[in-house]
């Protein structure tokens, strides 16, 4: 049997970031007509390498080969011009018109004068669909569409320009069950056709159903390559998390607080996001809810606090009905620091005191009056709680790092008698000295019988700071560590759907 031909060959890739390597010294290759997975955790390489490999960044040294030959990629325009196409979990698509006018979107046809050619542009686009048996209407206006037929239309869009290599980030994490069946009969019959496929997906149990070979990056690194006869469940996870982990770093031993409840959650129910949810949050743990992204995690995050609605179930505080709102969830003690801490946890134009005060007026006002004295004695005050550098109240909120903004964002909750911390990725963009600091403020907090709610999608994150854990998967709550012993292996094949077999201390649901 003949060696299968190579569309795309990377050789000694490396690029480097303030002195920190994203890639060092990758080899990467991708077969002509084959579903090629390429795997890692958060931070292994996998964006930077199709980044060079679509020319959104510049490689630092190494070669590559498109096809037998060297190529230079140094733009978007040079990776088109190859037949490379990506189809990124946020679609390109403009709403208001229809397939054909977005497939056609750059590349019109027009008759003399320059009148565009509707007539020849519409047979173009229905052949299309024809030839690859899409259940598609050229004249459909895209915001008519699921999210299923507007990934069908980027894929007709890569395939108008004639790609040889499809790469897809995350395509499923927006769609049902069904509509991925249908994706996945998509991709065998465009690899039939001979058109290339580079699959980014988390979801493992897709990876192994669709991949003909699986890379695997780890720190920057090529950790192994997979032919489809090795793909394993377990060696895939091993090659991931890599064998010289520590005892510490890969592990971690759970146990409940052995306190009240606090926070309870009955079948709580928002249509499209999450059903059923039922769980408690005690005195001083730190519950940690993983799973992969469009589990529905920070959904429920949002929800609790009574940012976004639920359709149905309740929350009890204390044992009570907790009432929908923002304003009840702050005046019982609650607290949120949301992901996006730049647009939704803080006002960057405004100055560390303004900030802290934000969520303190009801104790700094009398009459509608602000008192400035107790404002700037509450800004010195979260300074110095949460230990912030410099330590000025008065230094706009823009011109601190993201370990410093986090910092605020905590800070401003701080200052209140907290009861309940909601959490939606901690340390997002935070240096790793700032990270312990976090870390070490939620551990400080649990002591103090604060209840913790902490969403995350980093392991050793979850690992680092949980004494409870449940894993999320399209919308529902399917297992749960919480007494024994608990690894990075075992979260991420609960993540992945491949749940652990016979495993102390674990619930599965």
């Amino acid at each position: 049997m003949s060696a299968p031909e190579k569309l795309i060959e990377m050789k000694a890739i490396n690029k480097q970031f303030a002195h920190v390597y994203a890639l060092n010294d990758v080899d990467f290759d991708i077969n002509k007509g084959e579903v090629h997975s390429l795997l890692g955790e958060n931070g292994a390489g996998k964006s930077t390498l199709i980044k060079i490999l679509t020319g959104v960044y510049p490689k630092d040294a190494g070669r590559i080969y498109f096809d037998g030959r060297p190529v230079e990629i140094r733009s978007r325009e040079d990776a088109a011009a190859l037949g490379i196409a990506v189809i990124f979990q946020e679609l390109s698509l403009v709403p208001t018109l229809n397939i054909t006018q977005n497939i056609m979107l750059g590349k019109e046809k027009t008759r003399l004068g320059g009148i565009l050619n509707k007539k020849e542009m519409h047979a173009d686009v229905a052949d299309l669909i024809e030839r690859f048996a899409f259940p598609l209407d050229p004249n459909d206006i895209v915001e008519t569409l699921s999210v299923a037929q507007c990934q069908m239309v980027e894929i007709l869009k890569a395939l108008s320009f004639n790609a040889s290599l499809i790469i897809m980030d995350e395509p499923t994490s927006s769609l049902s069950n069904k509509e991925s069946e249908l994706l996945f009969g998509i991709i065998r019959q465009l690899r039939d056709r001979g058109v290339s496929i580079l699959y980014i997906s988390h979801r493992l149990e897709e990876v192994f159903q669709l991949s003909d070979r699986i890379t695997v990056l780890r720190d920057g690194r090529k950790a192994g390559v997979l032919e489809h006869d090795q793909i394993v469940p377990g060696e895939v996870i091993r090659m991931m998390i890599g064998k010289e982990l520590n005892e510490a770093t890969a592990s971690r031993p759970l146990r409940r607080s052995g306190k009240p409840a606090v926070l309870e959650l009955k079948n709580l129910t928002s249509l499209g996001h999450y059903e059923g949810i039922s769980f408690e949050v005690n005195e001083g743990e730190v519950l940690v809810i993983t799973g992969l992204v469009g589990s529905g995690r920070t959904e429920v995050l949002r929800g609790t606090f009574g940012a976004d609605q639920y359709d149905g179930g309740e929350i009890l505080f204390q044992g009570k009905p907790l009432k929908k709102g923002v304003q009840e969830s702050i005046m019982r003690g609650f607290g949120l620091i949301p992901e996006d801490r730049r647009t939704q946890g803080f006002a960057p134009l405004l100055s560390v005191t303004r900030n802290v005060a934000s969520t303190n007026y009801d104790k700094l006002s009398r009459f509608g009056v602000v008192n400035s004295d107790k404002e700037n004695k509450l800004g010195v005050k979260a300074v110095e709680m949460v230990d912030l550098r410099p330590p000025n109240p008065h230094v706009p909120a823009m011109n601190l790092s993201g370990g410093n903004q986090q910092k605020i964002v905590l800070g401003k909750w701080l200052t209140r008698d907290l009861k309940v911390l909601l959490i939606d990725e901690p340390t997002v963009g935070i240096d790793v000295g700032a990270k312990d600091e976090i870390y070490r403020f939620i551990e400080n907090l649990a002591r103090r019988n604060v209840a913790i709610l902490l969403v995350s999608s980093d392991i050793a994150e979850v690992l680092r700071v949980a004494t409870r854990i449940l894993i999320m998967r399209g919308g529902r709550i399917i297992n749960e560590f919480h007494d024994g012993v608990v690894t990075q292996e075992d979260i991420l094949l609960a993540s992945s759907g491949i749940l652990p077999a016979g495993k102390g201390g674990t619930r599965q649901l």
